[in-house]
């Protein structure tokens, strides 16, 4: 009985390394990036992350060990320009062959403008910096955007890897299923929260404000992380009084120090708001988990 447990066994691990060994090798950039695709090669390989988790995506130096992961992709599959405008080049420069995949640039991508003002309203130059042309980068906040993102993946990994095409399919059609549920859990921790304003660290909500009908007020800072100017947050600081907000979000990413700047003398509370999910398990699951994290912390700030 044991012998037969035993040989049971090794054949179940030669026979995850010869699936392993066939899959491409695939690069990703970010954490919720990473989790995608991790779910539609779930039992199949695990797909390598170049940013580190815990860091901000859009002025990221990276080390060699990540660049060798760049190098050694068969495919990388990552969010586009607009998060990350230094990475197009780098994968040029050192992996030129491998097919890239711009999430962002995907025809069914729900793609917003960049917004500008403090309270987002448009202007044509904030700060110095004419983002008019350009689209928010923060587009995997949306889930429908994920459900088609998933599609995708699992046809890139299939043409790469066609003898298991049919496990990319039935992962990633399982990992929609999740995201569809994940949204529904979601409007109900939300319900009677829609119409109360809050203040974000730094403009990266609006997909998901947009999805589930938030009322955010403001952002300390642009999309692309920018640092403010002191006439921006003077600014911020009379849209807090002016509206009342209650809640004001930090992120692990960025300097606190901001947020306490704004929020001085205002009564406001401050809790941390991550778009990566820094503090969740990375991988497979991981998802659908950042965007419950999300709307738990938003729910629970604005009580």
């Amino acid at each position: 009985m044991l012998r037969s447990l035993l040989w049971s066994a090794g054949l179940m691990t030669l026979f995850t390394q010869s699936l392993a060994a066939d899959a491409p090798r695939v690069a990703t950039d970010i954490p919720p990036i990473h989790a995608l695709v991790s779910d539609v090669m779930e039992g199949i390989a695990t797909p390598d992350l170049v940013i580190r988790p815990g860091a901000s995506p859009h002025g990221y130096a990276m080390r060699p060990s990540e660049a060798a992961t760049l190098e050694k992709a068969d495919v990388v599959i990552w969010v586009g320009d607009a998060l990350t405008p230094w990475l197009h080049d780098t994968i040029a420069t050192l992996n030129p062959d491998a097919p890239s995949v711009q999430l962002m640039d995907l025809p069914d991508t729900q793609n917003l403008p960049f917004r500008e003002g403090v309270s987002f309203e448009h202007h044509d130059e904030e700060e110095g910096h004419d983002h008019h042309e350009t689209a928010d980068p923060h587009v995997w906040l949306d889930p429908k955007n994920a459900i088609v993102w998933l599609q995708t993946i699992a046809e890139t990994l299939a043409a790469h890897d066609p003898e298991n095409a049919a496990r990319y399919q039935e992962n990633a059609q399982r990992a929609q299923v999740e995201i569809i549920a994940t949204q529904a859990q979601i409007n109900a921790i939300l319900e009677g929260k829609r119409t109360t304003p809050f203040i974000v660290f730094h403009d990266a909500y609006q997909h998901f404000e947009t999805r589930f009908g938030l009322a955010a007020a403001g952002a300390i800072s642009l999309a692309d992380a920018t640092p403010p100017s002191p006439a921006r947050i003077s600014e911020i600081q009379h849209v807090l009084q002016d509206l009342n907000v209650r809640c004001v979000f930090s992120e692990p990413q960025y300097n606190s120090g901001l947020v306490t700047t704004v929020i001085s003398n205002s009564g406001a509370r401050v809790a941390q708001l991550d778009p990566l999910g820094v503090d969740l398990p990375q991988g497979v699951g991981m998802y659908p988990n950042l965007l419950l994290q999300m709307a738990k912390t938003i729910a629970t700030c604005l009580k």
